[in-house]
């Protein structure tokens, strides 16, 4: 990490996709080992390649040239709500050497500021509710909101509202991106 640079967060630019593609691959493999890599570096691809642009949100955190950080949101949709305008946040990863700084959490602030400001009003993840409830997410059940597929750690079940109104019940079946709608990530 060049320690004379400052990290920059955005949105990112398609020409970035095969080398965010690369750090979930790197990360994940780095963490998980490299079978949960080439899982997860493909999950990506996949969520590039069959998620339209307008159901895709993707964010980069950038030390000078180079992407150290990424997370992608994709659409969610609940049977029978035209209310709410929803994302799920999922993967997410921060490059080995830059893990522990804050970037991941800065790099998911970002990310729900845009959706706020784009008008979304939910926000969703699964995973650990130690590191997301850092950046406002809290545990749901599924009796709250279903999840796309049965959870396997069901405490892991997270979201925020992106607005000023609580977090409200929604009964109807969810719907996320096919690239997600795997059991195996659930």
């Amino acid at each position: 990490m060049n320690k004379n640079t400052t990290m920059h967060y955005g949105l990112y630019s398609p020409e970035h996709t095969a080398n965010i593609c690369q750090l979930f691959t790197q990360t994940f493999s780095d963490s998980e080992g490299e079978a949960e890599g080439k899982v997860i570096g493909e999950l990506v691809t996949a969520l590039f390649d069959t998620t339209p642009e307008n159901d895709r949100y993707v964010f980069v955190a950038m030390d000078e040239q180079q992407i150290v950080g990424s997370i992608l949101f994709t659409r969610m949709t609940f049977e029978g709500d035209n209310v709410h305008t929803a994302f799920l946040l999922s993967p997410v990863a921060v490059h080995t050497a830059y893990q522990g700084k804050g970037i991941g959490q800065a790099l998911i602030n970002t990310g729900l500021a845009a959706l706020k400001a784009q008008g979304a009003t939910l926000a969703f993840t699964y995973g650990d509710p130690n590191f997301y409830g850092k950046v406002g997410f809290e545990p749901i059940t599924e009796e709250q909101f279903r999840a796309p597929q049965p959870l396997s750690y069901p405490h892991g079940w997270l979201a925020q509202s992106l607005t000023d109104q609580p977090l409200t019940t929604i009964s109807g079946a969810s719907r996320c991106a096919p690239a997600l709608d795997n059991p195996a990530y659930w």
